[in-house]
C-alpha cells in the first residue's frame, strides 16, 4: 500500500482512538491499525468509571508490606506470580522506592492535572463522539465494612481534597438508607460526587465511528511487527503489507513493551508491567446499587447500567498470561457477596481478562519518544485508561502540532525513563 498518512496509530484501544480524532480535527490524515480489533483490549472489559477520586497513585505509603502479605493469597487483590523474571523484579524495585509520601505526592499530582482535564471535558466529548454511551453523573462511593479502614482512609482524604477532588464520608445507617441493595454490617462509605460512569465497550466503539466520519482509516487484524525510520518518515511492517506514515504514534497498551526492540526503546521494557485484571458481566440484577462502588476491603468494583452489571478489579503481574484464572474470578463474586443483597445478575454474560499497562511511577507515558523526532507514545495509563482519555488525546495532539498544551506535559514526558 503506497498511501501514506501523517499520523499512524498503532492501537485501536481508547488512547489511540482519542489521539486519532484529535489529530484528525486537526487536519491530519490518519490510520489506525490494531493486532485485534476496536476496544478489544483493556478498554473493553473495565468498569466504565470516570474517577478523578482515583488521583492516589498505587505506591502508597505501606504498599509494600501489603503486597508482599498478598503475594501468599493466588486470590487476594494484588498478586504477583511466583517465576524468574528479572525485569518484573526491577520494575517492582522501582515501584517500591516511590512508596513513600514525597513521591505519592507527586504522582498525585500528575494524576490529578490528567483526570481532573478529562473529567471537565467529558461532558461536551460524548456529546459530540459518544452520546450513547450510557454517560451519566452519579458520582462514585467507596464502601467498607471495617471502621478502623474507613478511619485510615478519611485520614488521606485531606491531600485528595487540595487536588480539587470532592469527597464526603457518610456513616452507616446513612449509607444503608440511600443504597438498599448493601447488607447490613457497613461502616461507611467515601462519596466522591465528581466521579461519573460510562459504557466501556459503546464508547469506544462510538469514538473509532467518529474517527472514520472525520476520514481517519482503522485496520482491524492488522498487526504491526516492526517499525522504522524511512527517509523523511516511518514505515510500519504489518500483516497486510507495508504501512507508510510521516509520524508514527504508539498507542498499544500493555502491549507496548513487546515492540520495545522494534523502536529501538530498550527503556521501555523496564518502565512498564503488564497488570492483568478480570471482571464478570451479567444482566442487571433486582436489587442493584444506585451509583459504582468499590468495595474498599475486597477490592472489588461495581458498575450497573441500563441493562447490564459488572464485577471488576484485582491486580495480577503474570506477564501476558492469557489464562482466564477461575480462582481469581471467583473471588469477585465472593467479595461482592459480602456487602451486596444481591451479588450477581441472573445472567452472567461475558468473563474477562484484560492486561492494564502499568508504568512503575504510577503515570501515563505522553509525548516524543527520546532520540526520536517522528515517534509519539500515549501509553501506560494504568487502570485509567478511559477515565485519562479526552485529555491524553488532546494532548498528544497539541505536541504533535506544536500548540500550547493545556495542561503541564512534563509529568508525562517518555524522557524521565529514558534519562
Amino acid at each position: 500500500m503506497s498511501e501514506r498518512s501523517d499520523i499512524l496509530v498503532i492501537g485501536a484501544g481508547v488512547s489511540g482512538l482519542a489521539s486519532a480524532l484529535c489529530l484528525l480535527e486537526r487536519g491530519r490524515s490518519v490510520r489506525v491499525v490494531d493486532a485485534g480489533r476496536v476496544g478489544g483490549g483493556s478498554s473493553h472489559g473495565n468498569c466504565g468509571t470516570l474517577t478523578p477520586s482515583h488521583a492516589g497513585p498505587l505506591h502508597a505509603p505501606g504498599m509494600v508490606a501489603k503486597a508482599l502479605r498478598w503475594m501468599l493469597t493466588p486470590d487476594a487483590p494484588f498478586y504477583v506470580k511466583p517465576r524468574f523474571d528479572p525485569t518484573l523484579w526491577q520494575w517492582m524495585l522501582r515501584f517500591a522506592a516511590r512508596c513513600n509520601e514525597r513521591d505519592w505526592a507527586a504522582s498525585a499530582r500528575a494524576r490529578a492535572a490528567i483526570l481532573n482535564a478529562s473529567r471537565a471535558a467529558y461532558p461536551d466529548w460524548v456529546a459530540r463522539h459518544a452520546p450513547d454511551c450510557e454517560y451519566a453523573e452519579p458520582g462514585t462511593c467507596c464502601v467498607f465494612r471495617d471502621a478502623g479502614e474507613l478511619d485510615a482512609t478519611v485520614r488521606r482524604l485531606p491531600p485528595l481534597r487540595e487536588l480539587g477532588i470532592d469527597c464526603e464520608v457518610i456513616d452507616g445507617p446513612t449509607l444503608l438508607a440511600q443504597e438498599p441493595a448493601l447488607r447490613e454490617g457497613v461502616a461507611g462509605a467515601v462519596v466522591y460526587p465528581g466521579d461519573a460512569q460510562l459504557r466501556p465497550d459503546r464508547y469506544v466503539a462510538a469514538l473509532a465511528r467518529a474517527v472514520r466520519a472525520l476520514g481517519g482509516v482503522i485496520e482491524e487484524h492488522c498487526e504491526v511487527r516492526a517499525v522504522e525510520r524511512d527517509g523523511d518518515g516511518m514505515r510500519a511492517d504489518t500483516a497486510r503489507g507495508e504501512r507508510r506514515a510521516r509520524e508514527v504514534l504508539l498507542a498499544t497498551g500493555a502491549w507496548s513493551p513487546l515492540l520495545a526492540k522494534s523502536l529501538r526503546l530498550p527503556w521501555l521494557r523496564g518502565a512498564m508491567q503488564p497488570g492483568k485484571g478480570y471482571s464478570i458481566t451479567y444482566s442487571r440484577p433486582g436489587l442493584a446499587p444506585r451509583r459504582p462502588m468499590t468495595l474498599h476491603e475486597r477490592k472489588v468494583c461495581v458498575t450497573v447500567w441500563e441493562d447490564g452489571f459488572r464485577l471488576g478489579s484485582t491486580m495480577e503481574f503474570s506477564g501476558h498470561d492469557t489464562a482466564l484464572n477461575r480462582r481469581r474470578l471467583d473471588a469477585l463474586e465472593r467479595g461482592a457477596a459480602e456487602y451486596l443483597h444481591e451479588p450477581v445478575g441472573p445472567e452472567k454474560r461475558e468473563e474477562w481478562y484484560g492486561w492494564r499497562p502499568l508504568s512503575w511511577d504510577d503515570l501515563p507515558i505522553i509525548g516524543r519518544a527520546p532520540g526520536h523526532d517522528r515517534l509519539w507514545l500515549a501509553t501506560g495509563h494504568g487502570m485509567l485508561g478511559v477515565s485519562m482519555s479526552p485529555a491524553t488525546g488532546r494532548l498528544l495532539a497539541e505536541l504533535v502540532a506544536g500548540e500550547s498544551p493545556h495542561i503541564d506535559p512534563a509529568p508525562y514526558s517518555p524522557a524521565r525513563f529514558a534519562s
